[in-house]
Formats: C-alpha cells, structure tokens, sequence
C-alpha cells in the first residue's frame, strides 16, 4: 500500500497559533467593558431594574396560574432576583427548557456579573433597534439578554418584551421614564412629547406642532390645502400637522422613528389617530368625499402607521384612494369638474384647441366612465365619470386614438374610409404630436376645400395655363417658396411660363440664367395676365373673397390669349 506523502511544513508554524473567528463575538473595548459593568453591576443592585413601572392594570395570580403573562412573568423574576448570588442556581436556570422566557435571560445575565472577565462579548444587531455588546449566558433569547444588560437604553430594553406585547401588553419608554400601561394603550404625555422632540422631523411648537409648509393655524384648525398634508391626533391632545415636503425628505420613516420607542411598534395607531387633510380642488366644502373613499383613505393611513407605505409614498396614495373613489363629473390630475362644468374641464386640460376638440369628440362617443392612467392604460369603468390621471391633452390621445381616432377624424374632419385609415397609418408611423399633427390636418383640409373654389379642376387646363394653375395651387398650399423650383424645372412653353412666374414674385436676381432668351421674351409678355391671376388667387383663396372667382375667370382667360392658349369655359 502506497504512503501518503510527507506533510509539507513550514518555518514558524510550530509557533503560530490557529486563529478561530466565531461569527457574533468580539473584542470588547475598554469603553465597552466600562458600560456593561456598570450595568451588570447595577442590575446585581436591583435585578428588577430592567422592569417596566406598571401603570396599567395586571391580571390576578391565583393557585391555578395566571392567564396575564406579564403578572406571571414578574412572579418568576422575584424568584430569580432572590438566588441571584447563587451562580449554580443560575447556571441550572439559564439553560432550563420550561419557564419564563425573559427569567432564562435575566439568570444569565445575573451569571454574566459575577464574572470578571468582560473582554469578549457578543455582539447583537438589529436593522430597527441597532447594534449592541452583552455577555452571552445560557440558552435565552439574544433580544432579551441585550435588552437586560443596556437596560438604561430606552429603545434596547422594549425588547426584552416583545412576547408580552404580542400577547397584549403596551410598553412606552423614554429617557426619562418606562412604563407597561398594560393591555389598554394610554401613551404617557412625557413619552409623546419625547418621541415628537427624537423624530425623523423637525417640528415647531408645543400643543400644537407643525412642520416646515404648514402653519399653526392651519394644523390647529384643521384646514385643507392644495398639496395635503398628514394630522395626527395624539392621546394628551397634542396635535401634529407634517407637511408633504417634509414627508418626502425623511431618512428614517416618520413612523417608525416614533414607534420604535414603544411595543408592539406595529400598534402606533392605538395611541395616535392619522388623517389625511386634502380635498380635490374644485370639490364643494359641503360635500362629502365617498365612502369608499374614506375607506380607502384609512386603509392607507394605517399601511403607514403600521410601517408598511413609505413616507414619500403616503401623499400620492391618499390623493388616489379619494380620486379613484370619485363616480361623476370629471377627474383631471388632482381636479375635480361637475358634469356640468365641460367647458370647465376642457379649459383646464392642457393643450391647443385642436386637442382639445379632437377629446370632446371622443369623449362624446363614450357609452360609460373611462380612466386613461399615467402609463397609458385606458380603462372603461362602469360608473359615469371622466378620470384622467394627466392633466395634458397629448398623453390623453395616445391613449385613446387607436379606439377612436377614426370617429375625431369623421366629425371634425369629415374624413371616413380608406383617406381617414392612411391618415392613422400615417400618424401611427410618425407619431408626431397631436397638437401638430390636428393642425397641420386641419390646415391641409382648408387648403383644399380652399382649392375647391377655383373655376377649373387640376391639370384640366392646356399648356402652358396648366403650368400657371400648378403654380398657384402650390403657392396657396406650401408658400410662394416651394414653388421657385417648379418654375426652374419647366420645358418649352412651361418654362417660360415659370419665368413669368418668377418675375411676378421678383425671383428672377439668380435665375435668369437657368431660362433661354426665348422663354424670357416669352414669359415676359404673359407677366400683366400672370400677375392678375395671382392677385385674384389670393383675392379667392387667402382672403375668402367669393366673388373673386369671376376676377380668377376672367385674368385666366386673358393669360390663355396673352400665350395664344385656348382656355376651357
């Protein structure tokens, strides 16, 4: 059988020693050490001094038990407190499978200070309550242990009795006091004022506190604004108004940074009472707002009293859970029109008339309510109302065109069939926007019922006149500009009818070169009759002089004799 090979060694590892890491345990610094035997020292002095002052009411204890745990729990810590200079006794209770929870904890912690070596600790954490150093004795909890041994921090030693508040109980702390109230939740008013003062925010006042955005005033009386802001009604009576700007900056949520000086931190809705100060504007001050909105309004506040809506999330779910519940009129943004007041509403939304009208017709085809969302989801809903959650027209149509642009381009436009389908491919390709895009529509249409007018349809005419009827149209429906290049491109008699052309729009500086001297003595013969035409075009079709039309007649005829054309009647 093959040896296994030689151990390889190295200089100095006989003497290096193995360093073992155990996750939880530290060095405990000199500061450290300081603390914790002060405070194992005093709980040895008082090992009841971790204990809340009971304000509230304890059930009974009678032969049979207790069903209160608190009065059962503080039974059990007489007995521990009574053998705390009996280490063996500790040792046995520290580890014992039955028995009070926290009296495990409190047997090894009264260990822990018998002992004189406090150099390596262990070290508890938590995302809420933070970090803390405490010798680790026996199989109790770790929460309860820490909370024991820093039992002079007031956030730390609520959690020795997270059980306790499960089952019922309410425990408030602050620097200057602890208390268990029990199973009835009365925050002391010393507690309230302490939270207010530790809070995430700053707030001014006493009786009355408020933030940076609100007023005493406001918060005192209880008035609506036009952003909304959080009120909360405390036990003693203090009232706090908390700003939506100042709801948007916390580090640390509003919330939790009260609640986390009293168990269970869930239940701060059991002391105080929020309320969301907000109506939509335009909605009557004698009106109620909806029962379901006032449900869904509760809903959320409690989420946030309970820790679960962030600060900067609570504004925007308030607004919406009494939006949302509104079941007439119109609902625009955080606006509310009657369903008597469209002309209001349309006044309000933002965009150009064209939009604007282009929204009437759709929503003039509706058979029910519809919300059209900030993603632009539209939604048919049952009740009759009108919600837009964008207060601008653009956002509105994208939403809504693909259903109903065929009937916006019917009724403003009179447009239907296969010329309304290639004007919603066509908008589909370019998705231009829809204040352009309506103008521009609409612009081309008057052109063309414009063009209408003329005596003569397009290229009805012979050459050269049907070079002088292309010129005009172009003219009244791109500007004289686009027209320069036409006339250049001109052959035979077209060309000189585009010198014409240019001469009567004094555009002939660059281009003279471009045309023969024929097409020159030509056209320049025909500039009076062309000139007339033109003046008579924008008589017609600019100005909307109708009697125009016999001047446009008549200047056509004298341009097809000027050019030796003969001119259809």
């Amino acid at each position: 059988m093959a040896k296994p090979p030689a151990e390889v060694r190295f200089p100095g590892d006989r003497n290096r020693r193995k360093k073992v890491r155990v996750r939880g345990i530290k060095q405990a610094s000199k500061e450290i050490q300081k603390r914790l035997e002060s405070n194992l020292e005093g709980l040895m002095d008082d090992p009841e001094a971790f204990v809340p002052e009971i304000t509230g009411e304890l059930g009974k204890i009678s032969f049979f038990g207790s069903k209160d745990r608190l009065a059962m729990t503080l039974k059990e810590i007489e007995v521990v407190a009574a053998k705390r200079n009996d280490p063996r006794w500790l040792r046995k209770r520290m580890v014992k499978k039955g028995g009070d929870e926290v009296c495990k904890s409190l047997a090894g912690s009264l260990l822990a200070a018998s002992e004189e070596d406090l150099s390596t600790v262990s070290v508890f954490k938590h995302p809420l309550y933070g970090t803390a150093s405490y010798l680790r004795r026996g199989n109790g909890k770790q929460s309860h242990q820490a909370g024991i041994q820093n039992f002079t921090h007031p956030k730390l030693r609520l959690l020795v009795w997270d059980s306790h508040a499960k089952s019922g109980q309410y425990f408030f702390s602050w620097d200057g006091g602890f208390v268990c109230t029990c199973s009835e939740a009365e925050a002391p008013p010393e507690w309230i004022n302490w939270v207010l003062d530790k809070s995430s925010v700053d707030f001014t006042g006493e009786d009355v506190r408020w933030t940076v955005g609100l007023s005493e005033d406001v918060v005192a009386e209880g008035q609506n604004t036009e952003s909304g802001w959080l009120r909360l009604s405390f036990q003693d009576g203090t009232i706090v108004g908390v700003s939506t700007s100042s709801l948007a900056k916390t580090e640390v949520p509003l919330a939790q940074s009260i609640a986390i000086s009293m168990m269970p931190p869930n239940k701060l809705g059991a002391v105080c009472e929020a309320s969301w100060m907000w109506r939509p504007d335009g909605w009557p001050d004698d009106r109620p707002l909806p029962d379901e909105g006032e449900e869904r309004l509760e809903e959320a506040l409690d989420a946030w009293l309970k820790m679960s809506l962030e600060d900067s999330s609570l504004s925007r779910a308030c607004r919406t859970s009494i939006l949302n519940s509104i079941s007439d009129g119109y609902v625009v943004g955080n606006s509310w029109f009657s369903e008597d007041d469209r002309d209001g509403f349309l006044e309000h939304m933002g965009g150009t008339a064209e939009e604007k009208g282009a929204l009437a017709c759709i929503l003039d085809s509706l058979d029910g309510g519809i919300h059209v969302r900030t993603d632009g989801l539209a939604l048919g809903i049952e009740d009759d109302v009108i919600r837009l959650e964008e207060s601008s027209c653009h956002p509105v149509l994208v939403a809504l065109w693909p259903e109903h642009g065929i009937k916006v381009l019917n009724d403003m436009y009179g447009l239907s069939g296969e010329e309304a389908e290639d004007i919603l491919a066509k908008q589909e390709r370019r998705k231009q926007g829809f204040g352009a895009f309506l103008r521009e529509l609409g612009e081309n249409l008057d052109t063309a019922q414009r063009l209408d007018r003329l005596p003569w349809e397009q290229a009805s005419l012979p050459v050269p006149l049907s070079m002088a009827d292309r010129l005009v149209r172009k003219a009244i429906d791109d500007g004289v500009a686009s027209t320069v290049s036409i006339a250049r491109k001109g052959k035979g008699l077209e060309s000189a009818m585009g010198w014409a052309w240019l001469v009567v729009h004094d555009r002939t500086e660059s281009d003279a070169w471009r045309f023969d001297e024929s097409s020159r003595d030509k056209g320049g013969d025909w500039v009076p009759a062309l000139r007339a035409l033109w003046d008579a075009s924008e008589d017609l079709l600019l100005n909307d002089n109708a009697d125009a039309v016999e001047d446009y007649r008549n200047a056509m005829k004298w341009l097809a004799e000027s050019s030796g054309s003969k001119c259809p009647e």
